[in-house]
């Protein structure tokens, strides 16, 4: 199973302290290190994902359950709680340019807690596509003090890349530009790079077009 370098110094670790561990207290002494490690592995697990084709499909940045999905005059934002046994990978819901990527200093409230979007620590990476800017903003919870972000303002992304990971349970937010319309409800399961979480109607009403003549 393919996983993140974020993962090593925690595998190093454990197999140390494994290792001492069975040296003096026999192979059963090892087995809690062993389990910490496949916990390690589990968490920190990278899969391969082949994103959906559509131009106007906006994909979900994280796997989780959807907690908040809101609609209003200067766009949509659609929050996903991630739990300790969902893939921690952040990904781009769009093809663009990242504009800036800023971190902000905060608590660390519970994940799920609506106060968490405005006063955890989080960051918030801005990404400039022809159809608007995206927001995808990872923030830290109760057990997640570390965001990693992989991208800087000026890279360029693609659709389902990979921007960064939160470590041991968190919170992702996407604010999406007017014209964008979430095709996710609370409580529904999304996958991050695979699930198709809102569609930008314009781009759809042209591919539409284009058929049709």
């Amino acid at each position: 199973m393919p996983v993140a370098v974020q993962a090593v110094p925690f595998l190093v670790l454990l197999g140390v302290l494994g290792a001492g561990a069975g040296l003096l207290f026999g192979p059963w002494g090892a087995a809690p290190t062993v389990l910490l490690a496949l916990c390690v592995v589990l968490f920190f697990r990278d899969p391969e994902r082949v994103p959906p084709p559509g131009e106007a499909l906006v994909l979900s940045p994280a796997d989780g359950r959807v907690t908040v999905v809101e609609r209003g005059p200067e766009g949509a934002r659609v929050s996903i709680f991630l739990s300790l046994l969902n893939c921690h990978i952040n990904r781009s819901p769009v093809s663009g340019v990242v504009r800036r990527a800023v971190r902000t200093p905060g608590r660390f409230y519970p994940a799920w807690q609506g106060r968490a979007s405005s006063e955890n620590e989080r960051n918030r990476i801005e990404i400039e596509t022809p159809d608007g800017n995206y927001g995808v903003t990872q923030v830290a919870g109760v057990l997640a003090r570390r965001i990693v972000c992989t991208k800087r303002a000026g890279d360029p992304v693609r659709r389902g890349e990979r921007i960064g990971l939160i470590r041991f349970g968190s919170r992702t937010d996407l604010q999406m530009p007017p014209g964008v319309e979430p095709l996710v409800a609370v409580g529904d399961r999304v996958r991050g790079g695979l699930t198709v979480l809102a569609r930008r109607l314009e781009a759809a009403g042209r591919a539409a077009a284009g058929g049709r003549g």
